[in-house]
Order: C-alpha cells, then sequence, then structure tokens
C-alpha cells in the first residue's frame, strides 16, 4: 500500500506551541568571511579525518552562491585538507553531466580546492531509519569515502521545496543526479519528471538527507548564510528572481532541524514588506512539511537557544531581525 503524505504538515508552528528539548544554535550577524570562520568554530567537534564539505556550487555565474572567498579562507585556514563535494543535476543544465558539470565549476572559481562530484563513477544506496517512502536512497557512492562532512548552505527560496536549508543541501544535493534525484522528484513510471510535489515531495526529500545524516552521525555539522535570498535557488543561476529579502547573517548548529527552524524563523520575524515573498513561496510550496516531518523522523530539535557568537550570550529573534542589512548586487 502506497504511503500517504502528511495533510497538516504545512503549519508555521509558533514557537510557545512546539514541544520536547531545546538546541543550540549560534548566531552571527558578521556576513564575511571571518564571521564564517569564528561560527563554524562553534560547531566543528566531531569534524575530523577526511572531510567533506556539500555546498551548492551554482550555475554558471549565478549570483547569489556563498562567496567564493569565503569558502576560500574557511577552507585554507581551518580545514585544510577537505574537499568539496556535490552530484549531477535531474534537469539539463550547466551541472547534468561530469563534463559540463567541472566546465560550471571552472566558470564559477570552484578552483581553489578539489572537487568531487560523488556521482561520478556511481551511486550507493545508503539506509534510511524509519522511513515512510523509503528504506534506502541512491547517491554519490563517494561519499563513503569521507569520514565527516560539513553542510555550508545558502538559505534562500526554492521552486519547489519553498525554502533551501541545509536539508534540501543534503537531500537533494546528495542524491546523484540520475536515479536518488529521481526517487525524490518523480513518481515510477510518470513522464513527468517533476510529478512529485507539495508534501510528498518535502518528506521524501527528507528521508533522503536522513540518510546522509544517519551515516555520518556525530561526524556531521551544518552552517546556513542567510544572505542574497532570492526566492529561486541557485540551480536556477541568473534567471533567479531579483532579491527583495535583507540579509540576515550566519546560523549554525549540530541540530539539522533547530538550525533550518530558527532560519525560518527569523524570515517570519521580519516586517511584512521584507519577507512577504519568501514566506509566500515557503507556504505556497508547502515547505514547511520539511521541518515537521524532521521532526516527526527524530532529526533534531524544533526549539532552540540563540546564541550570538560576538557576545556568547543568548539573543531573541527580536535582536536577529533589527538592522537588516540590505542585500548584496
Amino acid at each position: 500500500m502506497k504511503p500517504i503524505a502528511g495533510k497538516d504538515g504545512n503549519i508555521y508552528l509558533e514557537y510557545k506551541d512546539r514541544t520536547g528539548d531545546e538546541s543550540v544554535v549560534y548566531f552571527t550577524k558578521d556576513l564575511s568571511p571571518e564571521g564564517l570562520r569564528k561560527i563554524y568554530a562553534k560547531v566543528n567537534n566531531g569534524i575530523e579525518g577526511k572531510i567533506a564539505v556539500k555546498l551548492h556550487t551554482g550555475e554558471k555565474n549565478g549570483p547569489n552562491i556563498i562567496p567564493r572567498p569565503w569558502v576560500k579562507e574557511l577552507i585554507e585556514k581551518d580545514i585544510p585538507d577537505a574537499t568539496i563535494v556535490e552530484t549531477n543535476t535531474y534537469y539539463e543544465g550547466d551541472r547534468y553531466t561530469t563534463e559540463q558539470h567541472r566546465e560550471t565549476l571552472e566558470v564559477n572559481g570552484w578552483n581553489f580546492a578539489p572537487v568531487d562530484i560523488m556521482d561520478e563513477e556511481g551511486t550507493k544506496m545508503l539506509p534510511i531509519k524509519n522511513g515512510k517512502w523509503f528504506e534506502a536512497m541512491s547517491v554519490g557512492d563517494h561519499i563513503t569515502n569521507y569520514d565527516s562532512l560539513i553542510a555550508l548552505t545558502h538559505f534562500k527560496g526554492h521552486t519547489m521545496g519553498g525554502f533551501g536549508g541545509s536539508n534540501k543541501n543534503l537531500g537533494i544535493g546528495c542524491a546523484d543526479g540520475r536515479i536518488g534525484k529521481a526517487m525524490i522528484h518523480t513518481i515510477e513510471g510518470s513522464d513527468n519528471m517533476w510529478s512529485i510535489a507539495q508534501e510528498e515531495f518535502m518528506e521524501r526529500m527528507t528521508e533522503s538527507t536522513k540518510s546522509v545524516v544517519d551515516y555520518f552521525g556525530e561526524h556531521i555539522t551544518y552552517i546556513n548564510v542567510m544572505r542574497n535570498m532570492s526566492v529561486s535557488c541557485d540551480c536556477e543561476g541568473c534567471a533567479a528572481a531579483p532579491v527583495v529579502t535583507p540579509n540576515v547573517g550566519i546560523l549554525a548548529s549540530k541540530d539539522i532541524l533547530a538550525l533550518d527552524q530558527a532560519c525560518v524563523d527569523i524570515v517570519y520575524a521580519m516586517q511584512e514588506h521584507e519577507h512577504h515573498d519568501l514566506v509566500e513561496r515557503m507556504e505556497t510550496r508547502h515547505g514547511l512539511r520539511q521541518l515537521t516531518y524532521m521532526k516527526e523522523l527524530k532529526m533534531g530539535n524544533d526549539k532552540y537557544k540563540l546564541i550570538d557568537v560576538d557576545t556568547n550570550e543568548e539573543i531573541d529573534l527580536a535582536f536577529a531581525v533589527k538592522d537588516l542589512k540590505p542585500f548584496e548586487a
């Protein structure tokens, strides 16, 4: 019998209505290489051995991706032997084949560290504990060459997911380009490669993420950069919708749910004219189901303490959205 997608998962729960334990999420308004390094130092416990950095390297000349100089400084000064990891895309574009992908990496300046296209040579099934849709997910088989993983994510909107945080970066970004991404996006036997949407899509994507989270265990950490947040994903490159949401800062946690939840909370805490487009994108795509399903799968906590890395003191969302910076063209 086919599973049924959650019917009431696309809801924004006020903090007072959440239950369970609290995790720690670190925050800085310092949108710079120094800010990135400073916040990484708070969540780097367990990151050892052969280290992979999973980020969205973007389509050619994409304007909103995490700045390459920031990542370069982080890797060279803090994780000098790290490898940037990616997978090929499901759609035909600048990263559809490995050859196209490597050309795009060069165009976008990702040439200061090794880049491993993890599905270049094949795929591997990672088990999913307590999944509704899958027992395992097809990922790039190079993923098991690594001991630790850093999810370095550009938080933004997403055409299908509503928003793209750490969950999307891992769930879509580690699934291989032909099998895994098809498992998430497409009903078996369908001619429409985008035939799964709303709650079911969120649940499938989240289960894919869980395969990676379960695999790395304590040797995984998460950083979200809230800068140049278009409602479009970086996979849309130069065709992305204009940025109208202000910049916020950088957040990090050892808890993937707490981190993505905190970023969503910060967006909701903005003034109406600041967050209208991004909230509309999240809600119309049923993107909030990512959060409720992560909690159902026991992937983390949706309650957290937000700690300012500059003061080491707990702060509230009012501070996080005070004096927001304009987006960077």
